[in-house]
């Protein structure tokens, strides 16, 4: 697993850069707020329900939660099924916030 800060994912967002933005929280939290990641929860990854996944399994998948613990979690867990690029973000929506405001 490798780690990006909220600071660089901004910078390769505005760039206009294809990214796979991978949102692991839960349904309400991504309704409250979120940054355009695709929601998948970690519970569904921990079922091993990863089917939409599987395309990208040799890509570069951004994961993001509220703080940085439930993503890094994802990450482990997605490369224990094979997939190969897992980031990471440092401190998750709450750093987003705290850097970018809403």
């Amino acid at each position: 697993m490798n780690t990006i800060t909220v600071e660089e994912l901004k910078k390769r967002i505005d760039s206009g850069e294809k990214i796979n933005l991978i949102d692991v929280r839960e349904p309400a939290e991504y309704e409250e707020y979120n940054i355009g990641a695709k929601l998948i929860p970690l519970g569904q990854i921990q079922h091993m329900e990863v089917e939409e996944l599987e395309p990208l399994k040799d890509e570069e998948l951004i994961i993001h939660c509220r703080s940085g613990k439930r993503s890094a979690m994802a990450c482990q867990l997605l490369e224990s099924m094979g997939f190969k690029n897992t980031v990471n973000v440092e401190g998750g929506v709450l750093a987003w916030l705290e850097a970018f405001g809403n």
